[in-house]
């Protein structure tokens, strides 16, 4: 530890690990925490970087000074700036945390400092400027959500009480806090000895400073803002307010809660040491690449989609519409040629990236292979399409146990087992994601002529739902995709048994005119809106419907089809 002097004889506790040699990367701690806050991250940056950290005033060893207007925020970007001389570096990169992202964004900001910041990472804090104008014209609803979450800033004005409370219960709440709302047990230095003194004098910070200041910002430096999905604090629409005025920013969104860089270590460190890294000239990460945001920039670009069944039909109209939307895709199929010439037309036709890959779904080695290939060759997926399928057309009693065994296999096991392995890739990242579950009209339409289908399909759309639930928390979406005839090649390589028809299958669905691209336009719709389930055409619209409003209907209509005349075949 070593002093630096700043402004009203205050004297700031510094902190620095790694190589001063290396690019240096200043950690600023959020309200009521002090340096300690950043230890996990701190031990995996300073292997690459030239670690600082310091107690702002007020806090931890650092001294408190007197008297409201010594906490205004030109007094602490002061107190950054003479840190910054003291490090003696030319530039450094910023990450700020709390009321360390309010301070960043109000120094990266101002003369004399924004100079000496190459980068500025933020999360769990806004900036004044564009929290005000969020305020100010913002939707109602959304700044009366916000407004609800920061109900403490209200109370904090309060004269006196705040001190007590904190010299007495809120210590225990706020411990209490860590370990419920974010899962976090107390260690030694989080929350830190001072707490009670540290909080105290910390109130100071929200009756000196205006949140909702006039004007817009103008930032040039490149900012890396962080969106922690479980943060109780902070709502999405205020994260979205703050491009306000930014030249060069990146998105990105993280598993984690208001305390980040405790509960997600090794991401938080991973997206500070990712950033820092590109702007020093190093390559963007897929990550990076991503999340930048820039006008005219295609909906997915960089994004790397994976689509199984991709050699024809859905896969590969859904294939080509994500190239064409800028990303990246790994074209799966049963048929290692078909998968080629998806991928080669994409990057022909396209000028897209694209790679192929024989891929038997309904086998669980080749699954977990797959899942493998593509995150040590390619990266962990954003989007996973899990189209491939097949058909069984005959009645119930026409089924064989080998008819069920395929159809359940590749239907509703391949699905499960691309679920299964890409989700938990999704999840170790934690950068979110999307799952697209292809089912059918069938999921919810009962069949006398396709019972195998429609009973993995029923079971493919419950998944999704099952899945959407479980993975919202992690910021991964799940949409079921529920077409109705669509003129595809589905119906020339099913398999018919009993009296069903392969001739007035393929001919119903040549004169239904549906085409696959039509789908794959709701299947981007879908992911870019995070919708559950999608009956798409006017079928599967109409037997989505009313098999919420009248089952008994649908149960009547299964009655009617017959063999002979219309067989009926739904993808």
């Amino acid at each position: 530890m070593r002093w630096v002097e700043s402004g009203d004889y205050v004297r700031l506790a510094v902190f620095e690990e790694g190589d001063p040699a290396d690019p240096t990367v200043v950690l600023v701690h959020g309200y009521p925490d002090t340096h300690r806050v950043w230890d996990e991250v701190a031990r995996r940056l300073r292997d690459r970087f030239h670690v600082v950290r310091y107690d702002v005033r007020g806090a931890g060893a650092s001294t408190a000074p007197r008297g409201r207007h010594r906490y205004r925020l030109d007094r602490l970007t002061a107190d950054l700036a003479a840190v910054l001389a003291a490090v003696g570096k030319p530039q450094v990169h910023l990450v700020g945390h709390d009321w360390g992202a309010i301070q960043g964004w109000a120094a990266v900001a101002r003369p004399g400092i924004r100079e000496r910041v190459a980068s500025f990472t933020c999360f769990g804090g806004p900036g004044p400027g564009q929290f005000g104008h969020f305020l100010r014209h913002g939707r109602r609803r959304e700044v009366a959500a916000q407004l609800a979450r920061s109900w403490y800033i209200g109370a904090f004005q309060l004269p006196v009480l705040p001190e007590l409370a904190w010299r007495t219960v809120l210590p225990g709440i706020f411990e209490r806090t860590l370990r419920v709302a974010e899962g976090l047990e107390p260690r030694p230095g989080h929350p830190a000895d001072t707490l009670r003194d540290d909080a105290s004098h910390g109130v100071q910070l929200y009756r000196a400073n205006s949140l909702t200041a006039r004007g817009d910002p103008c930032v040039d430096v490149p900012v890396q803002l962080i969106e922690c999905l479980r943060d109780p604090f902070v709502t999405p629409a205020l994260l979205r307010a703050q491009a306000r005025g930014v030249a060069r920013l990146w998105r990105r969104t993280a598993d984690a809660g208001h305390w980040a860089q405790r509960g997600a270590p090794d991401l938080i460190a991973r997206m500070i040491g990712e950033f820092a890294e590109h702007i020093e000239g190093g390559e963007a990460a897929r990550g990076l690449r991503t999340a930048k945001v820039t006008q005219g920039r295609k909906a997915f670009t960089g994004r790397l989609v994976v689509v199984t069944g991709a050699g024809s039909g859905i896969g590969r109209a859904t294939a080509r519409a994500f190239a064409a939307h800028g990303a990246e895709v790994v074209c799966a199929d049963l048929d290692p040629a078909a998968a080629r010439r998806a991928a080669d037309d994409i990057a022909k036709d396209l000028r897209g990236t694209a790679h192929a890959a024989r891929l038997d779904v309904a086998d669980a080695v080749q699954m977990e292979e797959f899942a493998g290939h593509v995150r040590s060759r390619y990266g962990v997926p954003d989007i996973v399409v899990n189209n491939a399928g097949t058909v069984v057309a005959g009645g119930f009693l026409d089924h064989s146990l080998e008819d069920w065994r395929k159809s359940i296999d590749v239907n509703l096991w391949g699905v499960i087992h691309g679920c299964r392995l890409f989700a938990a890739q999704m999840v170790e990242r934690g950068e979110g994601g999307h799952i697209v579950n292809i089912a059918s009209l069938g999921a919810f339409t009962p069949s006398r002529i396709l019972p195998a289908y429609s009973v993995a399909k029923a079971g493919v759309k419950m998944l999704s739902d099952c899945l959407r639930a479980e993975l919202a928390g992690h910021g991964i979406g799940v949409s079921a995709i529920c077409p109705g005839f669509v003129s595809t090649s589905i119906a020339r390589n099913a398999t018919y048994v009993g009296a069903a028809s392969r001739e007035l299958s393929e001919e119903a669905l040549r004169r239904r005119g549906y085409p696959p691209e039509r789908v794959a336009a709701h299947i981007l719709r879908a992911v870019h809106r995070n919708e559950a389930v999608v009956p798409i055409n006017f079928e599967g619209k109409i037997g989505y419907a009313l098999s919420r409003i009248s089952p008994a209907a649908v149960r009547g209509m299964a009655r009617l089809a017959t063999f002979p005349g219309n067989p009926r075949i739904r993808r």
